[in-house]
């Protein structure tokens, strides 16, 4: 019997390592102690260089020379720092959001705060939003992106389906936005899977639900969310909606093999420390620049270096979603931006051409960025709201439409109005429609 790890190969009968293998490892080994020297020098630098810099002060102090005039608008830029790199807690968080909200009212929607407790322990923000009249055409749980919450775009986006006639459910992963956990720390996808399936399973079994087609719509990394909640558990869905979903680690982006082994070493050694480099998903996934300076409002967003842990989590997620694309059978609407850096359009398109679903659809809007819903000028997001809402009209059962024996659906034109109305302003849409189902 073989065993592998790390390109290290052993039987019973004995060790066997080639010359090349040999060799391999070895500059494994160099690299990770020159990371480790690296790191460990880097340290050593900025606190000689705040040393320095606090020596330089108290002597500039002594000699009691004039202090040059300083310019307010520099010395604000020096000492400005991004609040929300240090919410590593639910608690600071929670608070972040409140104080939030008071400064910015037109983010209220008056939302009651409500948290459910999982079987790990954790305590879960959850969310929902009512369709005002009439029995609902299905239900859309969302599984929101890398860094993001349920608390801030998704709330315009799900009032717009609820208008729609949805109901629709959200909740914060653990450790992002208002759940507890560590910020942006994935140690274990299969858990963070679970814990959705867990709090989705427990709606569908409500009694008002019965009966009602089950959608998942994943955003991102909330399109692996929903691939592997359905590769996991492939009866519980009646479709997907996945956009710009992170399925795949495009050949051209995927990192080099000794960069692999060296993350798997520090991510077992240090796994939530923020070494992992990445882009400002704002300024690279947002084309409309009045949408991608509101999403630097988002009061609980994770804007950090990612953690070591979690960039090895999602790199093997997306290996296994990679390798399990043929699997995947429900009936999903793929929606992809042809100009997205994020996540690359043509994995959405080898998914499409990979999953044995006997029902799917790819959507490409060619001048689009990554985030499709929330940063793209009006006209766009009226676009692809629209198809996603024929999509859920089309796979919805006739029977979800009635109550009391009339069709509550309304027609072509109410519909068109109610979206108009609503979506070019996710921020400010919607406000009286919407129930919290509590």
């Amino acid at each position: 019997m073989l065993v592998e790890l790390g390109g290290w190969t052993a039987s019973q009968s004995g060790m066997m390592l080639s010359s090349v293998t040999f060799a391999r490892a070895a500059q494994v080994v160099l690299l990770l102690l020159a990371t480790i020297l690296a790191l460990y020098y880097r340290t050593l630098l900025l606190q000689w260089r705040s040393t320095v810099y606090s020596v330089t002060v108290s002597t500039w102090s002594l000699t009691r020379q004039p202090v040059p005039a300083a310019d307010p608008a520099a010395v604000q830029n020096l000492v400005t720092v991004d609040k929300r790199l240090s919410l590593d807690s639910a608690e600071s968080r929670r608070l972040s959001r409140a104080e939030f909200l008071q400064e910015h009212k037109d983010f209220d929607y008056g939302m009651s705060i409500k948290y459910v407790t999982n079987l790990r322990g954790m305590e879960m923000f959850v969310k929902s939003w009512m369709p005002e009249e009439g029995r609902p055409k299905g239900i859309l749980f969302l599984c929101h992106g890398y860094g993001d919450t349920v608390t801030f775009f998704f709330e315009g986006l799900a009032r717009i389906w609820a208008a729609a006639g949805y109901a629709v459910f959200g909740m914060d992963y653990p450790g992002f936005g208002l759940s507890e956990g560590l910020h942006g720390y994935v140690p274990n996808f299969d858990n963070l899977v679970d814990d959705v399936v867990e709090q989705y399973r427990a709606v569908k079994g409500y009694p008002e639900m019965e009966g009602l087609p089950c959608f998942l719509f994943g955003e991102s990394m909330g399109g692996a969310v929903a691939l592997k909640a359905h590769l996991k558990y492939p009866d519980m869905w009646d479709g997907a909606i996945l956009v710009a979903p992170m399925c795949k680690i495009a050949d051209s982006m995927y990192p080099p093999w000794y960069l692999v082994q060296i993350m798997i070493a520090l991510a077992h050694i240090i796994p939530k420390a923020k070494l992992v480099t990445n882009r400002d998903i704002a300024e690279i996934g947002f084309r409309d620049l009045v949408k991608r300076k509101r999403a630097e409002m988002n009061p609980v967003a994770y804007v950090g270096n990612p953690r070591l842990g979690t960039a090895l989590s999602l790199l093997r997620t997306t290996d296994e979603i990679e390798r399990r694309m043929g699997e995947v059978a429900l009936p999903m609407l793929i929606i992809h931006g042809g100009s997205d850096v994020v996540t690359e359009p043509s994995i959405s398109k080898i998914l499409h051409e990979k999953a044995k679903s006997t029902d799917k659809v790819l959507r490409l809007y060619e001048e689009a960025w990554h985030c499709l819903l929330e940063g793209e000028p009006d006209y766009m997001v009226k676009k692809v709201m629209a198809d996603i809402i024929t999509w859920l009209d089309a796979r919805s059962t006739s029977r979800s439409f009635m109550e009391d024996g009339k069709d509550s659906r309304k027609s072509d034109g109410e519909q068109a109005l109610v979206l108009a109305e609503m979506t070019p302003e996710l921020v400010a849409c919607g406000k009286s429609v919407g129930n919290q189902y509590d």
